[in-house]
């Protein structure tokens, strides 16, 4: 029996909830109103005022493993439509909101866990979304591999602080960092300050990405599509590395294949 029938997708934005579907198409895709997500066809839509009733529905369906998968933006709430068990929920969460996402995960994660379901992450379901360590293509140079390890110290550092999970570095110096508008935006602050290395000798640039050092990886594990390829191609900049089992690539094949047309590496750096 296909472990599908038995697993719930609390499914977001982006390419990720279809390419779980497509490993296992038996699964249970859930939608939160106000967060909607990219996959067609009829979901078990729930509000998260309302998230006990919802957990009860599942238990009810036979449900034992949750993954999340996909960008979720945070709905508007309605004090209105919390239940009352629901609604004893709300300091707890709103507290953790507080802290920052990793612990908004992580108490969403005790939630669901309280219900007795496995909470797994989206590389349980489609492991080949995670590479092994090594060079995929292109050859980074030693001064790319030196930028990539002074990237890899900042976004570190960037993690213990619950700020982000990727930075620029050319020539040993920060370009740029992830903030909250996220990766595309950074890669974009990049392309349009292509002066800022004017004076590097025509060093291009390293981007790099990886879990925050405490995350939970059963949520929320970087990844990179296409679309990243793209942007770090017109932000001028030599080469992709990230965490070797840490960071999704969405699509392997066409990722590997940008990266080749647009002449960049991709490197999967051990940890």
């Amino acid at each position: 029996m296909s472990g599908g029938l038995h697993t719930a997708l609390i499914a977001g934005a982006g390419r990720l909830p279809a390419l779980l579907q497509e490993a296992e198409p038996d699964l249970l895709v859930c939608e939160m109103i106000g967060a909607p997500c990219d996959l067609k066809g009829d979901h078990l839509r729930f509000r998260i005022e309302r998230l006990v009733p919802f957990l009860d529905e599942l238990a009810d369906r036979g449900i034992k493993r949750v993954v999340f998968a996909g960008a979720m933006q945070r709905p508007a709430i309605d004090p209105e439509q919390f239940d009352p068990r629901s609604a004893q929920l709300v300091p707890r969460l709103a507290m953790a909101m507080q802290a920052g996402d990793d612990a908004t995960l992580r108490a969403v994660i005790e939630v669901f866990e309280e219900w007795e379901f496995e909470v797994i992450g989206a590389q349980d379901i489609a492991p080949d979304l995670l590479p092994e360590a090594g060079v995929l293509c292109g050859k980074p140079s030693a001064v790319d591999e030196h930028d990539a390890q002074r990237a890899a110290e900042i976004v570190a550092a960037l993690g213990a602080s619950d700020i982000g999970q990727g930075a620029v570095v050319a020539r040993g110096l920060c370009v740029a960092v992830e903030t909250l508008p996220g990766t595309d935006a950074m890669l974009e602050f990049v392309c349009h300050h292509k002066g800022l290395r004017a004076d590097l000798k025509g060093l291009k640039g390293v981007f790099y990405k990886a879990p925050k050092p405490a995350q939970d990886r059963r949520v929320d594990l970087p990844a990179i599509g296409v679309q990243t390829v793209a942007n770090a191609a017109a932000a001028g900049l030599s080469g992709i590395a990230f965490e070797a089992g840490g960071v999704m690539l969405l699509d392997r094949a066409a990722v590997v294949e940008a990266a080749q047309e647009a002449g960049l590496f991709l490197w999967a750096c051990a940890p």
